[in-house]
């Protein structure tokens, strides 16, 4: 089987080179694990009661450094380990960028620095990229600093959809860095005839064949979109339990056969499973590594849709400079070079225009820039209050750990 060819552009060669070469991906998740991992994922859910810390000091105009926490493999990187939208932005505005591969999953990132963060300390990063709950929870707890939109006059570049969310209404508090799909993959040569429900998924042909992610608010927000459930709207107690009762019949028959983070590509790639709930950009880079041997879709019923944000800590002294550095990434012609890398879904309007003159096959693909029909049916599990997230979590991680 054959890759997709490489771009002409040789340093676009190189970032697309370099993804089809990665074995790890953004959505690096504990899959499932153990005992540990389910109470500290409790743990962190009962957090920040106390007085709200008050932001830092701003030290911006004197001190011309970053240091940014990132999920792996999430941003460009060329042949020698540099980040040349990151050197531009250094060239460009004087201000150079520690940039950390330090976020592995949401959960124990956040055990780290809650401490810190609850005190107001500096945790070692001015700006780090969580996903849309988490970052619920940081604000909530009072835990980041507002942004001056002033300083970002790049965010009018943000997607219209983006632009008002229910834990951050008005983007006072995050900016999203890049987003994606939760929806359904599977084997084209094994299942020519593809999918287009999460219920396809528990025919007894398929048995032990199946995989789902380990992320509750994907492969839980994919079942009850199945059972007819707005996960972006009203729902509760009888909802969830309807659908966790499903997710553990399969589970317990045997019906799924992993339940993984990003681990589950392996899986597909040796066809231990033919069939998953999967994450999009993750299937791009498949594809590109393996031949065009998956298929994908988001089911008629509704896939899930997150974004990961910038956030500034309530203890970091730089938030100028990560203004700064926002501005920069909501520049079309750069967040189509990063697109380039990652396969995910950039916010910046006008980047699939930039994209087009790089590569045209990545800016016409729906997983990188979907269209307003593949987004219509894209739904955002809804902000979960401190009670939800410990009672469903704990659901949900019981079914894993029992697995």
């Amino acid at each position: 089987m054959m890759p997709r060819p490489l771009p002409a552009d040789p340093m676009i060669r190189q970032l697309v080179r370099q993804a089809q070469q990665a074995t790890l991906g953004r959505r690096t998740l504990l899959a499932g694990a153990g005992a540990g991992a389910a109470a500290l994922a409790l743990a962190a859910c009962s957090t920040g009661g106390a007085a709200k810390p008050s932001a830092a000091a701003d030290v911006s105009d004197s001190d011309k450094t970053i240091r940014w926490d990132n999920w792996a493999l999430y941003i460009d990187v060329d042949d020698a380990g540099s980040y040349p939208t990151l050197e531009a932005f250094t060239a460009e505005t004087g201000i150079k960028v520690a940039y950390t591969e330090a976020v592995d999953d949401n959960n124990t990132y956040y055990g780290k620095v809650k401490d810190q963060l609850a005190l107001g300390k500096d945790i070692g990063a001015d700006v780090a990229c969580l996903t849309d709950w988490m970052v619920g929870r940081l604000i909530r707890f009072g835990y980041t600093q507002g942004l001056d939109h002033a300083n970002i006059p790049n965010l009018s570049n943000l997607v219209p959809s983006l632009k008002d969310v229910d834990f951050d209404p008005g983007r006072s508090m995050s900016v999203p860095w890049q987003g994606g799909f939760a929806g359904i993959a599977w084997n084209k040569e094994k299942l020519p005839n593809g999918f287009t429900s999460v219920s396809e998924l528990w025919d007894p042909s398929l048995k032990g064949r199946v995989g789902v992610l380990s992320e509750m608010r994907d492969t839980m927000g994919l079942i009850m979109l199945d059972q007819g459930v707005d996960i972006s709207g009203k729902w509760g107690d009888s909802e969830f339990g309807a659908a966790i009762d499903e997710f553990k019949k399969q589970v317990a028959n045997g019906q799924v056969r992993n339940i993984k983070g990003n681990a589950y590509k392996e899986d597909l790639v040796n066809e231990d499973t033919l069939a998953a709930i999967v994450w999009s950009g993750d299937i791009v880079q498949l594809n590109a590594e393996n031949g065009d041997k998956w298929g994908f879709a988001v089911p008629e019923k509704g896939g899930t849709l997150w974004n990961d944000n910038f956030i500034v800590p309530i203890g970091s002294p730089r938030k100028k400079n990560v203004e700064k550095l926002i501005n920069y990434y909501y520049e079309p012609a750069v967040a189509a070079e990063v697109a380039a890398y990652v396969n995910y879904i950039t916010p910046v309007a006008g980047a699939k225009e930039a994209a087009m003159a790089i590569d045209p096959e990545l800016a016409n693909n729906q997983l990188i820039f979907p269209d307003d029909a593949t987004l219509a049916k894209a739904h955002v599990f809804r902000t979960l209050d401190g009670t939800e997230e410990q009672k469903y979590g704990a659901d949900f991680q019981s079914i894993l750990l029992g697995a």
